[in-house]
């Protein structure tokens, strides 16, 4: 097959907003769990989930570790099981107090006693996941979800079915933040971010590479239950309320919508993409393959 290119190169981040004032599209934080500072901060992990699955990934940059006394004997254990290598490119951790972590993360953060600051992970662009795509590869495409508590949420979903891959409109999707990194909960250094400028095209590319895109929307002809994704198959999810887009619709393969019961017709997008992502994952021939 040619070698294709896909979509050229991915974009920037979007900014964070400034401590206090709110993202469009829901992105703002919640009374009473992480603070503005906390929830935007690009370099903030916290949680066991989150700082394990960093300190596992040799791609991502630590620059400092921190937890508390009550956490310092979990986290020695898994600093014990990563490989040497990684381990001494590790620093050293460094004990802190409660007042300490308060002060990082927020009062009502669940950080679990374990905080790390890092570097954003490096880019992944469509060309490298859609050349690395196997025969039975699953992707995960999102139609402008603003949401970075249904962002976070999705990816973790995405790791846990073994998608290669979630693909973001760059515009209209947070940027990764300690709020979306303490809900995708480790799924961040497990299954890349993909975030392209124009999703329409990005979808034709993606059909290009082989791969079936079936949108999830309320008047979907058929039932998502009655369809075999094994192959490579991509699941698009529309953005909280509005669902999918026109030009998104229209550039899916096979609209399809979840075989629910009266009254309840919709779910939130991240319990929508889990029912998605759990259905294709156990497809006889992905089992098999």
């Amino acid at each position: 097959m040619a070698k294709r290119k896909y979509g050229g190169r991915p974009s920037r981040a979007a900014k964070s907003p400034a401590p206090g004032r709110e993202r469009s599209g829901g992105g703002q934080t919640l009374p009473g769990r992480e603070s503005d500072r906390t929830a935007f901060d690009p370099t903030l992990l916290f949680g066991r989930h989150a700082v394990a699955a960093a300190l596992a990934n040799p791609r991502r940059h630590v620059r400092a570790l921190m937890c508390s006394v009550e956490a310092a004997a979990d986290l020695a254990e898994t600093l014990a099981a990563l490989p040497e290598a990684r381990c001494g490119a590790l620093p050293d951790p460094r004990t802190v107090t409660a007042e300490e972590i308060a002060t990082l993360v927020g009062e009502g953060a669940v950080h679990q006693g374990l905080i790390a600051r890092v570097d954003p992970l490096p880019d992944t662009a469509l060309e490298d996941v859609l050349d690395a795509a196997g025969p039975q590869s699953l992707l995960m495409v999102l139609d402008q979800v603003t949401d970075p508590h249904n962002l976070g949420a999705v990816l973790r979903s995405a790791a846990a079915f073994g998608a290669d891959a979630v693909v973001v409109q760059d515009r209209h999707t947070p940027q990764i933040t300690a709020v979306v990194a303490k809900t995708a909960s480790g799924a961040l250094d497990v299954t890349p971010l993909v975030r392209v400028i124009n999703l329409a095209r990005a979808l034709r590319t993606i059909q290009e590479a082989g791969f079936w895109c079936v949108g999830l929307a309320e008047e979907g002809p058929v039932a998502l239950d009655s369809l075999d994704l094994s192959g490579r198959a991509a699941l698009v999810m529309g953005a909280e309320g509005d669902g999918l887009r026109r030009l998104t619709r229209e550039t899916c393969d096979q609209l399809v919508h979840l075989p629910t019961k009266a009254p309840i017709r919709s779910l939130n997008v991240s319990a929508a993409a889990a029912i998605a992502l759990h259905h294709a994952a156990v497809a006889p021939g992905r089992k098999a393959g």
